[in-house]
């Protein structure tokens, strides 16, 4: 899991564990309404387990919040990271992808030059 998915995930855990608790709500009771452990509700909350798309939908209706809820306060420059791929298109994707397999530094050399003649980049 990367750091970014795991500050997520912390975020998304604290904020559920925030408005059980605004509500009065105890881990037993929100598992209840959700028909799973404490344990569970405990796991989600302290990011032990990540909370699936499907179960933080069912979340935020049992707790009456809207899913934007659980990302509020989030800080933004963790998504202001570029996609490594430079977010090209998927044949760019699958081209830096199979590149990145060649261990022989002569033939990456020349898939290089390959490329940058039919790209008609001389420089």
């Amino acid at each position: 899991m990367s750091d970014l998915a795991k500050k997520i995930d912390d975020h998304v855990g604290r904020q559920i564990r925030k408005r059980r608790n605004l509500l009065g709500l105890t881990q037993d009771q929100l598992a209840d309404a959700l028909g799973i452990s404490y344990q569970q509700v405990q796991k989600y909350e302290t990011a032990a387990n990540r909370v699936s798309a499907g179960r933080l939908y069912e979340i935020a209706a049992k707790l009456d919040a809207d899913i934007g809820f659980f990302f509020e306060g989030l800080d933004p420059s963790l998504l202001a990271t570029p996609v490594e791929h430079g977010g090209k298109s998927r044949s760019t994707v699958d081209l830096v992808r199979n590149f990145d397999g060649i261990r022989d530094g002569a033939v990456r050399s020349a898939v290089v030059g390959l490329i940058k003649d039919l790209g008609g980049n001389t420089g």
